[in-house]
């Protein structure tokens, strides 16, 4: 499973505050919680999402285990996140959500914004296509692929009951 787009960049320690500010939780459609997509951080976020990648550093995710954090950032057109690691509850609720995460700890130092990547999720390899440099991320288990495949855990729920 391969994966196209852009680099949006960002340091360490994004927290879910930053990725969906807590004003936003009485919001319940995923597309109206992604207009509001790293606004704590980024304003101008939403103008750069579509077919976005983004690579942050390390600790992403933290803060509280709200789930809308990982749905805005799909909703808003974000393809995948690298990091060089992930709160641990962000990083399931983005896999339940059918959102790709990669770990990768040298990624942020090869990338700027704007730079075109190209993610193979199941063996790990990531491909800068603007510098023509490559690196490796912890490729994604089979299992895991797959609830990106179907879009989520409750795709797989649907399927396994239907």
């Amino acid at each position: 499973m391969k994966i196209l787009g852009k680099v949006v960049k960002y340091g360490d320690n994004i927290n879910t505050d930053y990725i969906i500010p807590g004003r936003y939780m009485v919001l319940t459609d995923p597309k109206e919680l992604a207009k509001h997509a790293m606004e704590g951080i980024d304003p101008s976020f939403i103008e750069k999402s579509k077919d976005a990648i983004i690579v942050a550093g390390k600790n992403f995710g933290c803060g509280s285990s709200r789930e809308q954090a990982p749905i805005s950032l799909k909703y808003s057109g974000t393809k995948a996140v690298v990091a060089k690691s992930f709160a641990r509850i962000f990083y399931r609720n983005a896999i339940n959500i059918g959102l790709p995460v990669l770990e990768c700890e040298d990624l942020l130092d090869m990338v700027k914004d704007g730079d075109q990547l190209m993610l193979d999720l199941r063996n790990g390899k990531i491909k800068n296509l603007t510098s023509n440099k490559s690196t490796q991320a912890q490729p994604l288990p089979e299992f895991i692929l797959d609830l990106i495949k179907i879009g989520g855990l409750l795709n797989k729920l649907k399927r396994t009951k239907g």
